[in-house]
């Protein structure tokens, strides 16, 4: 972000990450591809739209707060997708919400108090703009978990949504920012490594993941995003957390484990 505005350098990123994974794609899935697709066009389709659509919005809310807030606080604010993801099923696919949901929602309220510095307009701008971002984070998370119910592909499924998500990035950023190819090569380990580990192989790996396991639980692991941010936010960035941050942290982490934890434990049982 030193160089280059949030559109430009998820264009950037999501360009990289289509054409490192599309040849894994032909390579692996050649044969079942147009089978999958053939199968239910209709729905296919309509998963590729809602899916890239929300990661572009999740990524870009995220890049864009980078401005104004830093790493570990973006890293633990984007978990707020984890008790998202069982109140969007429960409004949109009618799946049941365990009580536990709502102690872990107020956790995660009273984590933002301490974690944010409500004295900085800027850090508050930031903060939010990450709040915002873990709703589409969250769709997303569902969106793929049914999506891989119903198809087999997902890299060659990963690569079209990695080219869907860059054109909506190029679009936007010859619109809303100066496009400059020199600025970008500036920023090219940063491209590359966001490209093609995290845009590519990950969101790979997450469809992979989300053939075998439900959305709530996906969402929980995913959080562990959150500690590898903040831990590479102080090794590389030199970004470190105050005392009521690490309570903020604490808060949130433990909230998000609890919305996981007690719908499976015995005290679940209990009549």
């Amino acid at each position: 972000m030193d160089n280059i505005g949030p559109l430009s350098f998820n264009a950037a990123r999501f360009f990289v990450g289509f054409i490192t994974i599309l040849p894994i794609a032909f390579l692996f899935e050649r044969k079942k591809i147009f089978q999958n697709i053939n199968s239910n066009k209709h729905l296919f389709f309509k998963y590729l739209i809602l899916m890239s659509i929300s990661l572009f919005l999740g990524t870009y809310l995220q890049q864009t707060s980078l401005l104004y807030t830093n790493v570990a606080n973006a890293a633990f604010f984007t978990v707020f997708y984890v008790p998202l993801v069982p109140i969007i099923l429960y409004i949109i696919y009618k799946s049941t919400v365990h009580w536990s949901i709502w102690p872990s929602i107020l956790l995660c309220i009273l984590g933002v108090y301490f974690l944010s510095d409500f004295s900085d307009s800027q850090i508050l701008l930031g903060d939010g703009l990450v709040i915002l971002c873990s709703f589409f984070w969250a769709l997303h998370i569902i969106f793929a978990g049914k999506f891989m119910q119903k198809f087999d592909i997902p890299v060659f499924y990963a690569a079209l949504q990695a080219a869907f998500v860059f054109s909506l990035s190029i679009f936007f950023a010859f619109i809303f920012e100066e496009v400059i190819l020199s600025n970008i090569l500036l920023e090219l380990s940063s491209i590359l490594y966001a490209g093609a580990l995290s845009g590519g192989i990950a969101f790979t790996l997450q469809m992979y993941a989300q053939k075998n396991i439900e959305e709530a639980p996906a969402a929980i692991i995913y959080s562990l995003e959150g500690v590898f941010a903040a831990i590479a936010g102080w090794i590389i960035l030199d970004q470190f957390l105050k005392f009521n941050n690490i309570i903020g942290c604490f808060l949130i982490l433990f909230a998000v484990i609890l919305s996981q934890i007690l719908p499976t434990s015995k005290i679940n049982n209990i009549k």
